[in-house]
């Protein structure tokens, strides 16, 4: 093992980097998991809420991955430099590995040794799959609670974690219920968002999470900008068009620092691809979508808003042409049992106006855009495409919606279901249920369930069912909340209805 730095240094950098600091503040991380392979991550970071605390020139990683987690039965290893430019983060492609298989992997730097983390590679393609666990998340808000959600989660039996946004938030930041006093203005730069994922990843819950199952993640708007559309932002008045690509660069450029993807997600400039499918055997394939940078302005202002000509044109897109067609032609080839959507807003119709005769919808969720919402769905109902799921973040509450071809009439045909999971922390501690529910679920028939507890959402699913269990906690703005299954929806192969199994008030 070389005991120094690869690259030109001084003396005196030579001598401070022999006293390196233990540099895996940032925990580990593993994702994007193939049969014969995945991503492993970490990043260097002595120093995290200071811009790591690195010297400007690269570091050997060395890597190993093993059968058990003693590293007796290690069956690949090797090494990677952290690269200052890419703030020290560390992405290594694994290949070689035997599908559906747990394998250990942990990092070392000089003698200081990162965690243990556990990571589990896809079934081999199109093979014959009886089972997949995993949960979705989305929606931390570092200061308005605890990450107890995680917690329950890193000792949840399953095989990944799909994480659907806000990662992080890019608010001014003035913690009242975290221990740590940390304050922090809204961020713009490389360094920013540096520092602002540093705070979030030292969570110890997080990290356990990380720690013990691959993740498959896709970014919302909060790692950018609240609501930005493209390359509009949420106030082009005081952000112009050139200078908020400037920041969605260095925030793309953050995000993939942070987070376990692959090479094909590196940002060039401000774009980054994220939209990407992955399989696991002939049961279940994740169409992972990105629903921020193609999409056409907010209609009307944005916001709730009466369904106006320009929010019901035809030609406006959330996915943007060439996802949206990659997505369709995804669906009509695929052979997995269950198909899913994995995206960030409100797909089903959500009407808001409690009077019979009007209406109110989000505008940043798929309402704002009807139009693109129905080529989905008819596509859907045309090709007579089966077991279609959608799994949504973003509202920080928890739904289960029936997906209509024609969401304004109780007796339309249903080509899918919907599930939307909570926060982790945003909204604060919540409650069972608000005040408009019942007019709620009255006036939109189509949606069976809702909760306003934080948590998290887990899956099984198996040839024959998918079951949805609500996994929330009472209270975030303390730590030490039990976990409890708020309720649990099971949909039948071929079935596109919900039927509720477990019903249980916290």
């Amino acid at each position: 093992m070389s005991s120094l730095p690869i690259g030109t240094a001084s003396a005196e950098e030579n001598n401070k980097s022999n006293k390196l600091q233990y540099p895996f503040t940032l925990g580990i991380a593993s994702g994007d998991p193939l049969p014969d392979g995945v991503v492993l991550w970490t990043r260097l970071a002595p120093d995290p809420l200071n811009g790591g605390g690195m010297d400007n020139h690269p570091y050997p990683v060395h890597w190993e991955v093993s059968l058990d987690p003693d590293f007796e039965k290690v069956v690949k290893r090797g090494t990677e430099l952290s690269k200052p430019q890419l703030g020290h983060s560390v992405h290594v492609e694994v290949e070689g590995l035997k599908p559906s298989t747990w394998y250990y992997y942990r990092f070392t730097v000089r003698a200081e040794v990162s965690p243990t983390g556990r990571t589990k590679t896809a079934p081999a393609n199109n093979s014959e799959v009886d089972q997949l666990n995993f949960a979705f998340v989305s929606c931390q808000n570092w200061p308005t609670g605890f990450f107890t959600a995680y917690q329950h989660l890193a000792q949840d039996d399953l095989d990944l974690v799909v994480h659907l946004g806000d990662y992080i938030y890019e608010g001014s930041v003035n913690s009242k219920v975290r221990p740590l006093n940390y304050t922090a203005p809204e961020i713009y730069t490389i360094d920013d968002y540096r520092n602002r994922y540093a705070l979030y990843k030292m969570d110890s819950d997080l990290q356990a999470a990380h720690a013990n199952f691959p993740w498959i993640v896709t970014f919302d708007d909060h790692e950018v900008d609240n609501n930005f559309a493209g390359d509009i932002p949420q106030d082009p008045d005081k952000q112009p068009t050139e200078e908020f690509l400037k920041r969605r660069a260095a925030a793309f450029q953050a995000y993939y620092e942070h987070m376990p993807l692959r090479r094909t997600s590196f940002p060039q400039g401000s774009d980054i691809q994220m939209y990407r499918r992955l399989s696991f055997g002939n049961l279940v394939e994740f169409n992972v979508l990105d629903t921020r940078q193609y999409r056409d302005d907010q209609a009307n202002g944005d916001g709730w808003k009466p369904p106006t000509s320009e929010s019901e044109d035809p030609s406006r897109t959330l996915l943007g042409e060439e996802q949206e067609q990659w997505l369709l032609n995804g669906l009509a080839v695929s052979q997995a049992k269950w198909k899913v959507l994995a995206q960030q807003v409100f797909f089903a119709h959500r009407d808001g106006d409690f009077d019979p005769d009007e209406e109110s919808v989000s505008m940043d969720a798929w309402d704002g855009y009807p139009a693109a919402r129905q080529r989905i769905v008819d596509f859907i109902a045309e090709n007579d495409i089966k077991n279609a799921v959608v799994l949504t973040g973003d509202v920080h509450t928890s739904w289960a919606n029936e997906i209509k071809v024609d969401f304004h009439d109780p007796d339309s045909k249903n080509v899918g279901v919907e599930f939307v999971g909570t926060s982790i922390t945003s909204n604060g501690d919540g409650s069972d249920v608000n005040s408009n529910t019942p007019q709620y679920l009255k006036e939109n028939p189509h949606i069976k369930f809702f909760n306003n507890y934080r948590g998290y959402v887990r899956c099984k699913v198996t040839q024959d069912i998918w079951q949805t269990d609500y996994q929330v906690v009472k209270y975030v703005t303390r730590p030490g909340a039990s976990i409890n299954t708020r309720a649990s929806f099971v949909v039948e192969d071929g079935v596109p209805s919900l039927k509720q199994l477990v019903s249980n008030p916290v």
